[in-house]
């Protein structure tokens, strides 16, 4: 069970005061998406980098190759315009600069920018572990794990670990989805490059030992039945 305890009405939706981070900051090492519309085709697609045939075609490959990376300094490098730092902006707010600095050269210019590379990773106990891309500016922790398909019955819900670079800093908390406090977190928005491990409960491990003594248990017997076949006819003869 996910908040047993949580005290929600059932005749009207009870508010929850959210601790919501805000949007996303850009940190070194991300990949955004750059597009550039003109009335001047040509202009257009000089500045844009243009890989595959569309949407049908996506993988993770075509995210590097089509988006521009920031640097450790949190730079990306324009065509004609040169670096441009975009460094621990928002989405918004780098969309703005890059469209300052292309201004320079293009009249009447719409800059679009994304984060192409908003990946989650989900290992441990769920059924379908792995890394996820997520086609949106947020996400939650409960959407987070319900792309890999949410726990198993050996998943450990009091103890969900996330790991989360910052700042080019790595840190981890662990997570109860037993608290409804979670609820009102900041960790309950994932960030790109978050890592969710779901932990083992230790009954799993119990069981797994105890498979393998049968296992060892069966086998050991198996040969003493044979080695007192053996006897026994060799004896007859």
């Amino acid at each position: 069970m996910y908040f047993p305890d949580a005290q929600f009405s059932t005749e009207a939706i009870t508010p929850i005061e959210n601790n919501f981070p805000g949007n996303y900051r850009l940190q070194p090492r991300d990949i955004i998406s750059v597009k550039v519309k003109t009335l001047d085709l040509e202009s257009s697609e000089y500045f844009n980098i243009e890989t595959g045939r569309g949407f049908n075609n996506f993988n993770p490959a075509s995210i590097y190759l089509s988006g521009y990376s920031l640097d450790d300094k949190g730079n990306i490098n324009l065509p004609e315009v040169g670096l441009v730092n975009v460094n621990g902006l928002t989405i918004v707010e780098a969309q703005n600069r890059i469209q300052e600095s292309l201004s320079k050269y293009l009249n009447k210019a719409t800059i679009l920018v994304k984060l192409v590379s908003f990946r989650i990773t989900v290992l441990g106990e769920v059924r379908n572990p792995g890394q996820y891309f997520v086609y949106n500016d947020q996400i939650t922790l409960l959407e987070g794990l319900g792309m890999a398909g949410d726990l198993t019955e050996f998943g450990n819900r009091e103890n969900v670990t996330l790991i989360r670079q910052s700042n080019q800093k790595l840190g981890g908390i662990r997570l109860n989805l037993r608290d409804e406090n979670l609820l009102s977190s900041k960790f309950y928005y994932l960030q790109p490059n978050d890592v969710l491990y779901v932990q083992p409960l230790k009954v799993k491990n119990t069981r797994s030992n105890l498979s393998t003594l049968n296992i060892v248990s069966i086998i050991v017997g198996s040969v003493s039945t044979a080695l007192a076949i053996f006897f026994t006819i060799r004896n007859l003869n």
